[in-house]
């Protein structure tokens, strides 16, 4: 579980904008870029180049991805 401190602290690496933690994916997402970048053993990987691009109902917030599918589309 990450720890809510950093968590607080934590910006999108391109916008400077809030991250929204999905605990379920292991993701943190900016809904404003519509990128989600990894947290691997707790740890977020805040690299623009490791960030999953989300698909534009992800993004609005609408959907969610099936986990290993890349944009939540087979």
């Amino acid at each position: 579980m990450m720890d809510k401190e950093l968590l607080a602290m934590l910006v999108c690496p391109q916008c400077q904008g809030k991250l929204k933690y999905d605990r379920e994916h292991a993701e943190l997402k900016c809904h404003f870029d519509g990128l989600a970048f990894p947290v691997r053993d707790d740890i977020p990987v805040m690299l623009a180049e490791e960030a999953r691009v989300m698909d534009a109902d992800e993004k609005l917030g609408k959907a969610t991805p099936k986990r290993g599918e890349a944009g939540g589309q087979a």
